[in-house]
């Protein structure tokens, strides 16, 4: 799965502070495709929180570092330049994405999909609202509406039918109790798991 932005443009990485004295800027790397960044030379940074208009910029060099990239963007010379960039995205336009095969999709492709439990009746448990990141090898969570309840679900292949996006219509097969499993506890299920953590602390004493 590879992640990306909404509308007209694709993330590749997220700016975090300035690395180095003249101008270099690390970044979370938000695409399954890090190496492109040699290809892609010239992007687009936009704005947090969507302020502001995107602004065209051309890549000089970058190397990684850490799990990250640093990047050394076209009129970017200084320290106080590169902080400036704090919290801006890189992104090309959605045209221009990686083309995808087999069974790998990107996560914005997901969004407002609805998906069909083929094994509970093809129950409609929802739309997709998010896509939580596995960490460490951990699978990726669907994050759905589902009523006045959020529900998350392990987008795991093994439970995968078939996407049309089209339909925006995402089928799964997912074994039995599962929803239940994953579904967030309730306000008294809350409270339930509050005191019993309360009556663990006190005999920990």
């Amino acid at each position: 799965m590879s992640d990306e932005g909404d509308h007209d443009f694709v993330l590749l990485a997220r700016l975090v502070r300035a690395q180095g004295r003249h101008g270099e800027v690390i970044a979370d790397i938000l695409t399954d495709f890090p190496e492109r960044f040699s290809e892609r030379t010239h992007i687009w940074l936009l704005a947090p929180n969507g302020k502001g208009s995107p602004r065209e910029a051309d890549i000089k060099r970058h190397w990684f570092h850490k799990g990250r990239v640093v990047l050394k963007i076209a009129g970017i010379d200084s320290i106080s330049d590169a902080a400036a960039l704090s919290g801006w995205q890189v992104a090309v336009p959605r045209e221009q994405r990686t083309s995808l095969t087999g069974d790998v999709f990107y996560v914005a492709d997901l969004i407002g999909c609805h998906v069909i439990d083929e094994a509970d009746g093809g129950a409609d448990l929802g739309a997709v609202l998010d896509v939580e990141r596995g960490a460490g090898g951990a699978l990726d969570m669907l994050v759905l509406k589902s009523g006045k309840e959020e529900l998350l679900i392990p987008f795991a292949k093994a439970y995968l039918v078939a996407l049309n996006l089209n339909a925006r219509v995402l089928r799964m097969r997912l074994p039995e109790g599962l929803t239940s499993i994953n579904a967030p506890m309730n306000e008294e299920e809350r409270k339930a798991q509050q005191r019993a953590n309360e009556e663990e602390d006190r005999d920990a004493l």
